[in-house]
């Protein structure tokens, strides 16, 4: 007889939302993991036919602290949702959000928050100053590429 394989369940889309302040983006800050913080945005994994947009805008105030009005679609991708040996593909989108007040105040599985421009953290985790999770860092890869209308 064989290994029997676990059953491993997905989601069926990540969502993440984009608060922009004056050509800025709000990225919160990690706990410290083999002594570096990474970076990553706000987000929400979407299970079953749960409204994206609702999931989001709770799950973003929860994270931030900022009562935040969920906007349309800014950028559509995939992320990879297993491993790297057995990818398993889900589709990944980012929400436009807007509020009134920016003042974040993350909740405790964030270390802090950092307002950083699109292409200065590109440019910034090339020179290896600044860190990103590494389906943030491909998704700023992508959007720098195929740049909004």
């Amino acid at each position: 007889m064989g290994k029997r394989q676990k059953i491993v369940n997905y989601p069926k889309a990540f969502a993440c939302g984009m608060l922009e302040d004056g050509g800025r983006v709000l990225f919160l800050v990690g706990k410290e993991r083999y002594g570096k913080k990474r970076l990553a945005l706000p987000f929400v994994e979407i299970w079953g036919r749960g409204d994206p947009v609702s999931e989001l805008g709770a799950a973003f105030e929860e994270q931030t602290g900022i009562d935040g009005q969920v906007h349309e679609v800014v950028f559509e991708g995939r992320y990879n949702a297993g491993s790297r040996k057995y990818k398993k593909w889900i589709p990944l989108l980012v929400f436009r959000v807007s509020a009134k007040r920016m003042r974040c105040r993350p909740s405790s599985e964030f270390a802090g928050f950092k307002w950083v421009s699109l292409k200065g953290a590109l440019e910034k985790e090339k020179k290896k100053e600044l860190f990103l999770e590494k389906w943030v860092s491909a998704l700023l890869r992508k959007m720098a590429y195929h740049p909004r209308t």
